[in-house]
């Protein structure tokens, strides 16, 4: 891991949990795993914090624990699952787009708590849409739980593993951790519930002033309180589902872009019928026949059979690969290739336009290239395509490879050949993200920081020189960088967005690779 990606993951779990989850966080991400009392002492933590600490970052998924032959737990940070922070406004505005506000509420609720049960969120949801509702309306719990048990069908939340009812009935000594496990057959298994009720709004503080003195109401807090209906099954968002719905969305984009809208539609519906049965790590995607395909086409989207076949050829016989032919069965059997070269092509290359994009193609399909063949091939003059070679050999995207005729190595008997290393190009493009990223925020931070103790400062009455020096925290090119991003920080949002966009489609494409290989 980077130094970038190593003060991202600090900016982010500070931001998100405090100091103390922060500093425990980062010592596990740049030690690796350890026990308890190691951190403790490392950090100069209390026991007490470090135990807290952990619970917050176990909650949310982002350390694991492992326990040894000894009896020694030991924790160890989950980076990839830190960075994943960044990607939390995208997977929530995901769930609005196809499950409406109340989708949205419910993996909202779920990320900012890690796990929770089925009826806590429910209950969460109603009452925040209830709060948002004009007068007199409330929102059914019933209604809440039936956009949870969609969710579930479509597996963008899933089961917590749990420890199993044999470890609790064990006689002997309890284990130094729990083991937890889960059946996967009931990852996406919603209990059956009978949630009955509504939505409340918040008491006002003018309500509360005018009723009993908090100290002399009744408490129903513990007598009173029903046992909870589906206590100990815990539910969580399923990340990996929201990133093969990412990948299915770029594969789509890149097919219309390529091709045509019906060709994207036709991709479009395959990934719609492999999407559950095909993993979201899975290089390729569940073969489909020709025959499934046709029937399984939106309604309405009027094309015969035989018009199928020829886009399905087409798609097949295409060099960019977007779909292969595994057999020949109900009219032939078909796959999707998660992520092919072109997909990271058309993310990362619009900066340097589309004749430098099409050079990049040709070094990649000819894997070793002179110059004089990348005039020709690419049809780009000599001038030009000099420059766009020297300006990609210069950002690293391509290498120059020498293979002298005699053992002198003279130049000019020397072939220098253009190649291309994709997933070396691929890394170095990531890293410069999570740089971009790591930049953004800390200045907004240091930003926000200064102009928070200036207001706390006027606020007590500070003298103007105090108040001076404290502006001046800030030097000069910052100021003015921090002009420019205050007049652009709808922006600056939209190309974080845009910047994780790409990062996803650049680790989808590392993973996918190093699993080919």
């Amino acid at each position: 891991m980077t130094q970038a990606e190593i003060k991202l993951c600090s900016l982010l779990l500070q931001e998100h949990f405090g100091e103390i989850v922060e500093k425990i966080g980062v010592h596990l991400i740049r030690t690796g795993s350890q026990p308890l009392r190691v951190i403790a002492h490392d950090t100069g933590t209390s026991l007490d914090q470090v135990k807290k600490a952990l619970c917050v970052l176990v909650q949310h998924n982002l350390v694991s624990y492992q326990v040894h032959k000894r009896g020694v737990v030991e924790y160890e940070a989950q980076c990839s699952r830190v960075l994943r922070m960044l990607r939390y406004p995208r997977y929530i505005y995901t769930t609005k787009t196809l499950y409406s506000d109340t989708g949205e509420l419910i993996v909202e609720e779920l990320l900012l708590n890690g796990k929770l049960t089925m009826s806590a969120v429910v209950k969460k949801v109603a009452d925040r849409l209830t709060e948002t509702m004009e007068d007199g309306k409330t929102m059914d719990y019933a209604e809440v739980s039936n956009t949870f048990v969609r969710l579930a069908d479509t597996h963008f939340v899933q089961r917590c593993p749990s420890v199993p009812t044999t470890e609790n009935s064990d006689p002997g000594p309890p284990p130094p951790a729990p083991t937890l496990v889960i059946n996967e057959k009931d990852m996406y298994l919603v209990p059956k519930l009978t949630l009955i009720g509504k939505g409340k709004r918040r008491r006002s503080s003018d309500e509360d002033a005018a009723g009993e003195p908090k100290a002399k109401r009744p408490k129903y807090t513990t007598d009173n309180k029903e046992p909870i209906p589906d206590d100990g099954i815990y539910w969580q968002a399923n990340l990996d589902r929201f990133h093969q719905h990412f990948r299915d969305q770029a594969i789509v984009s890149a097919v219309a872009n390529r091709m045509d809208q019906t060709s994207s539609e036709i991709v479009r519906t395959m990934l719609r019928m492999s999407e559950i049965t095909t993993s979201s790590s899975a290089p390729f995607t569940q073969p489909l026949s020709s025959n499934e395909i046709f029937r399984s086409l939106p309604v309405g989207y009027n094309i015969s059979k035989q018009v199928l076949d020829q886009y399905l050829t087409l798609l097949a016989d295409d060099p960019l690969e977007f779909v292969g032919k595994s057999g020949d069965s109900g009219g032939g059997m078909y796959v999707i290739s998660i992520l092919t070269t072109c997909h990271l092509l058309s993310s990362f290359l619009c900066r340097f336009g589309s004749r430098c994009a099409r050079i990049f193609r040709l070094v990649l399909q000819k894997k070793h290239i002179e110059q004089k063949q990348v005039e020709d091939f690419a049809m780009i003059p000599a001038k030009e395509a000099k420059d766009m070679l020297y300006k990609m050999l210069s950002e690293n995207f391509m290498s120059l490879q020498e293979i002298p005729k005699t053992p002198d190595h003279a130049p000019s008997r020397t072939f220098y050949l253009y190649t291309v290393n994709i997933l070396s190009a691929a890394r170095m493009l990531l890293h410069r993200c999570y740089k971009l990223c790591l930049f953004d925020r800390r200045l907004l931070e240091k930003s926000q920081r200064v102009e928070a103790i200036i207001a706390s400062m006027q606020a007590t009455g500070a003298e103007e020189a105090q108040l001076q020096e404290i502006e001046e925290m800030i030097t000069a090119p910052e100021r003015q960088q921090l002009e420019t991003l205050k007049r652009n920080v709808n922006k600056l949002d939209a190309s974080e967005i845009q910047v994780d966009e790409t990062i996803f489609l650049l680790e989808s494409y590392i993973e996918c690779t190093m699993k080919r290989q």
